[in-house]
């Protein structure tokens, strides 16, 4: 198999950050969730975050969606500011719990989004359509959320998230609450998403071998103030079964970021 490329030479970046620091004014004082976060993002990267809990993976990806404004440094998507790229649909957010309206069917939850940015009704139509095909949930746009497992759930958030289209997917944490069968099974789908659909993807985790299975490059992070520790290019093929987990490779990029993650506490 061959491996796969991740720093092509004329790679466009999507996402950079240069010395980019996020200070939160609380009552008992500032809270220094990051600090001199340096990170370029190609287009087309599946990048994930990991690192101890409380270390700014979710605030940095909090930022780049303009939820959270960096107090230094500077931060770009798309060549915008974070609040223009939100303004122009840059990028689709999927959340740790699925946040579906109970009251609405699958396909209006999916809808939604759709409704507010003023797509016609028939455009809404193809494109609750497609979505659904692509995370494998075709004809379950008229069930409730109720209805639904738990992976289903956030599957139908994630379907949520493309329905406009966007070139970057940003993804706190999706699948922490997932027994593992399911998570593996998700892990899979998401990877052949990825492939299908070429989007950019920020996804955070707290597990190293979820980290190493999905990504092109692995961001390790410091306890706060969230700082990164190492950026880890993968060496794996872009076609990965479940079982490349027991290759010598994997285990490698494993050990590396456990390594990683050891040091940063270790520095703290």
């Amino acid at each position: 198999m061959q491996a796969m490329q991740t720093d092509a030479p004329n790679a466009k970046t999507v996402i950079d950050a240069v010395d980019v620091g996020l200070t939160f004014q609380t009552n008992d004082g500032p809270v220094h969730a990051l600090k001199d976060v340096n990170l370029q993002i190609a287009k087309g990267d599946f990048v994930s975050f990991i690192g101890p809990s409380g270390c700014g993976k979710t605030t940095f990806l909090r930022a780049i969606a303009a939820l959270e404004t960096p107090t230094t440094g500077a931060l770009s998507v798309n060549g915008m500011t974070p609040d223009e790229a939100r303004k122009s649909r840059a990028y689709g957010y999927v959340f740790q719990a699925a946040g579906l309206y109970p009251w609405r069917t699958i396909g209006a939850n999916i809808r939604l989004p759709l409704e507010i940015m003023g797509y016609s009704r028939t455009e809404q139509l193809d494109r609750i359509k497609n979505v659904l095909q692509l995370v494998d949930l075709e004809g379950f746009e008229k069930k409730y959320p109720w209805q639904l497992s738990g992976g289903m759930q956030q599957r139908a958030s994630i379907a949520r998230a493309l329905a406009f289209d966007a070139g970057i997917l940003l993804m706190d944490e999706p699948f922490g609450a997932l027994d593992e069968i399911v998570r593996d099974h998700l892990n899979e789908q998401l990877l052949s998403l990825w492939g299908r659909t070429g989007k950019t993807i920020g996804f955070v985790t707290h597990s190293i071998p979820e980290a190493v299975y999905l990504s092109t490059r692995i961001v390790v992070m410091s306890p706060r103030p969230g700082r990164i520790t190492d950026v880890i290019e993968s060496p794996l093929p872009r076609e990965r079964p479940l079982d490349i987990r027991d290759t010598p490779e994997f285990i490698a990029v494993a050990h590396r970021v456990r390594e990683g993650l050891r040091a940063g506490h270790l520095d703290d």
